[in-house]
């Protein structure tokens, strides 16, 4: 994960600045909404960083320019205002698409999504599902409007629906309802539910750190795993649920959520050593270093991660239902 203002751009410049692909040095520019764009080379370890001759940096900072220019007035989008950028190259293969990847990649999410809507209604389960399935769509729909623009406002798109749903589905896990019953714990669940989330839209478009976001998403996961796993084991329920029943709810839900953390390492992964993952790109070539996008392969995990979850979370629920009916 790389901010707009620093990202580190692999160009067709001169054979001497192609040591960016031996780590010597990297072209970093920054992009700042004037456009205006400024070189700096930052040394890593190695001795060939200093290898350019000062008297040369200025017509470097001007061919530099003239590419980024050039580069930016074929894209659709204009610059980039969002404040995350990931490792995968901008516009690399289509004016239209900022990220070609990391934006195909949400079609996983969007075909699980509408896979889930058509089990559910089969299954003629309640309607909460239904609304769970079609906020995992939209979250994959906001994604890939952020990654083909890389916008701000795409960016909100993404985060905003991955806090409302993944919140969504914690109030699910603390009602055993079934359906949309109006009780007075209901009630007062979605009373949280809808607060809760006017609290983080208001907080987050003040504090406009992404870090912030990712915590508090991070913290719903764990609640609704744990909830899942009290439900499971240690309820009122947990006893009268037949065995076999719960160890199928279980490998389930924790494949699930196994795929889920495997996509976060990969996340982690793709984000701390997206130089080295670059140049490895650059070796291997295209259609080839597809693979290497570490980020739509969380895309792809977590997909995978978050269906299985849900239907682990649907059958523990129609397991309790039956045995309230």
């Amino acid at each position: 994960m790389r901010t707009p203002d620093e990202k580190c751009l692999a160009l067709d410049l001169p054979r001497m600045l192609t040591a960016c692909n031996d780590s010597a040095l990297c072209c970093c520019l920054t992009k700042p909404r004037s456009r205006k764009f400024v070189l700096s080379i930052i040394p890593f370890r190695s001795p060939l960083a200093t290898a350019i001759p000062p008297h040369l940096l200025p017509h470097l900072r001007m061919a530099v320019n003239q590419t980024v220019e050039g580069m930016f007035e074929k894209t659709f989008w204009g610059p980039v205002t969002a404040t995350l950028d990931w490792c995968e190259a901008n516009y690399q293969f289509s004016r239209y698409i900022a990220e070609t990847v990391n934006t195909w990649s949400n079609l996983v999410a969007i075909g699980l999504a509408f896979y889930g809507i058509r089990q559910v209604q089969a299954a003629k389960l309640p309607s909460r599902y239904i609304v769970g399935f079609a906020g995992v769509a939209l979250i994959g729909i906001g994604s890939m409007i952020f990654h083909a623009t890389l916008l701000y406002g795409a960016q909100l798109a993404d985060e905003l629906p991955m806090i409302y749903v993944a919140s969504y589905f914690c109030a699910i896990l603390f009602d055993t309802h079934p359906g949309f019953a109006r009780t007075t714990k209901t009630t007062s669940l979605a009373t949280i539910f809808f607060l809760f989330n006017i609290l983080f839209t208001w907080s987050y478009s003040i504090f406009r750190n992404p870090v912030y976001h990712q915590m508090i998403f991070g913290v719903i996961v764990f609640t609704n795993t744990f909830r899942t796993a009290y439900l499971l084991k240690w309820s009122e329920f947990s006893s009268r649920i037949p065995q076999d029943t719960k160890a199928a709810i279980g490998r389930t839900f924790s494949s699930g959520a196994g795929i889920f953390a495997l996509g976060f390492v990969v996340w982690n992964l793709d984000n701390i050593f997206c130089n080295t993952i670059t140049r490895w790109k650059h070796t291997l070539g295209w259609p080839a270093a597809f693979v290497l996008e570490g980020h739509s392969w969380w895309h792809v995990f977590t997909a995978l991660g978050t269906y299985l979850m849900l239907v682990g979370n649907i059958y523990l629920y129609d397991s309790v239902f039956s045995l309230l009916g």
